[in-house]
């Protein structure tokens, strides 16, 4: 029986003051055994203890056996046996190798394109073999997993957050069959006020509008009486992953990043940007909000469009209509390709996110220039750079002046005496928050997403990005590069030398526990 939503704002409200007191609990916990191992059991103190180190060396065994990053597990196995209290009970909650257990979601197949439309991304393959040989193998390495190639697609990059969202919600003004929206983040201010006025008179006129938003990232800024203000008007949503969800699970994992808005089948869009007034220039956080996205019009609109309707009938939600209903009616005559990509928890150890990026900087015979708001990296990522970067490749990391996560940023700098070891160029955007995540490589592919160079993206996220190959929209993606550097400062040998050796410590000490962060 679905619950009263009295209940579920109850709810929701006070799962908040729970995320804040877990951890402090957990450790007083610890010391609490600690006390009582030392003062009421004495002479079974260290006996008691060795068993519980016992249990946390065989829980760490088990982790260092399991398919994953070797940086992720060792801040695993370092928590559960300095901690082990505190370790196994965290490990329980919030990883235990179950997420598809914890996520309220229907286990439905990937559903498959028909054979005709499967044979059509095969022989975009082979053409783009022939224009980019290049790029072939990770064109078809992603359309073997499911992810088809498009041609007849325009593609606009978009290089402010203020452009992407002006620009969507222009286009949603025209639409007249459906508005289909999945964000990370989506907040009460001007721009929902905006997009809430669009939404009435657009439910009014009978177009079909669905929302879904991550509940860990909107849950304070999403009050309830809104969210059911929009059900009134005939807006259907879905409320990703709850954090309140059961009792004995907080869900601070797995979460709904994306960001993918779709309309009418024809138009699609994917960025860095959620949809709050930080993201559009109207107020300011953290300095300049640097963000970005990209606008696809024609066959590749249907990518994205397909994985939200995955995900929405994952999360239980029915469509008004049949699946071809939402495809593309309308073909341009561009000559480039694109291909979206998601990747989840659920996939695991499968990393196609990682996989995707890694092939881009081991494919680049010239440059690869990346934008990204953070960085927590594996020894394969690393290497990855470092190799590209000693063998000639012109590889730049632009990353925010002004960061938003102290500690995550801190994590961020201890790479940078490796990579700038290794030839790789590293800028930090003076003016504010860089918050785009882009790559661009050899003036020929690109990636524009919501795909951040960290753990919680590539193994604990929903994510999704458009990779563009052989389009006009990657060259404005390397003119707004330009732009960035030209208003960042580089990273030197000297400028990392001269901050604080305590800092520095730190940096490397909380690597351990990036995956958090």
């Amino acid at each position: 029986m679905k619950k009263p939503r009295v209940q579920q704002r109850t709810e929701r409200r006070i799962s908040a003051a729970l995320r804040l007191v877990l951890v402090a609990a957990l450790l007083m916990a610890q010391l609490a055994l600690v006390f009582l191992l030392s003062t009421v059991l004495r002479q079974r103190a260290a006996l008691a203890y060795t068993v519980l180190e016992l249990v946390a060396f065989i829980c760490a065994v088990y982790i260092w056996t399991r398919p994953g990053t070797t940086s992720y597990k060792v801040g695993w196995i370092f928590l559960i046996l300095f901690l082990p209290v505190a370790g196994l009970i965290l490990y329980w909650l919030w990883n235990g190798g179950r997420q598809s257990k914890r996520l309220d979601m229907k286990k439905l197949p990937v559903p498959a394109e028909p054979a005709y439309k499967q044979e059509e991304s095969r022989l975009n393959v082979e053409k783009l073999r022939q224009v980019l040989p290049q790029w072939a193998p990770l064109a078809s390495y992603l359309d073997r997993k499911g992810f088809s190639l498009y041609r007849a697609t325009d593609a606009k990059y978009l290089p402010t957050g203020k452009a992407f969202l002006e620009d969507m919600l222009a286009a949603m003004e025209q639409a007249e069959r459906f508005i289909f929206l999945e964000y990370f983040i989506m907040a009460e201010g001007e721009l929902w006020d905006r997009m809430t006025d669009v939404f009435r008179r657009k439910s009014g006129a009978g177009v079909e509008i669905k929302l879904i938003f991550d509940d860990f990232g909107s849950m304070l800024r999403m009050p309830a009486e809104r969210v059911e203000a929009l059900r009134r008007m005939g807006v259907e949503i879905m409320i990703f992953n709850p954090v309140h969800h059961y009792v004995n699970r907080l869900y601070f994992n797995y979460r709904d990043h994306r960001k993918i808005t779709c309309i009418d089948g024809d138009i699609a869009y994917t960025g860095g940007a959620n949809l709050a007034d930080e993201y559009a220039d109207i107020t300011q956080r953290f300095g300049y909000w640097k963000d970005c996205g990209v606008r696809l019009e024609g066959e590749g609109a249907w990518g994205l469009t397909r994985e939200f309707i995955y995900m929405w009938e994952r999360l239980g939600g029915q469509l008004h209509s049949e699946h071809d209903y939402y495809r593309p009616a309308h073909r341009t005559a561009s000559d480039g390709f694109c291909q979206t990509v998601v990747d989840g928890p659920d996939n695991n150890p499968d990393d196609t996110a990682e996989d995707v990026f890694l092939q881009l900087i081991a494919r680049a015979r010239q440059s690869v220039y990346i934008t990204t708001p953070y960085l927590a990296i594996d020894e394969s990522m690393i290497k990855a750079l470092c190799l590209a970067g000693d063998s000639g490749v012109d590889v730049r990391l632009m990353m925010p002046g002004i960061p938003d996560h102290k500690f995550a940023y801190q994590v961020a700098q201890s790479y940078f005496p490796e990579l700038t070891a290794h030839h790789v160029r590293i800028y930090t955007y003076t003016p504010g928050l860089l918050h785009g995540k882009t790559v661009m490589v050899d003036r020929e592919a690109a990636f524009i997403g919501s795909i951040n160079m960290d753990f919680r993206s590539f193994q604990l996220h929903f994510e999704c990005g458009e990779l563009l190959y052989h389009m006009p929209a990657i060259e404005t993606l390397l003119e707004d590069m330009d732009n960035i550097m030209a208003h960042s400062e580089p990273v030197t040998p000297e400028r990392m030398a001269s901050r604080p050796w305590y800092l520095r410590f730190v940096g490397v000490v909380l690597r351990l526990f990036a995956m958090w962060m």
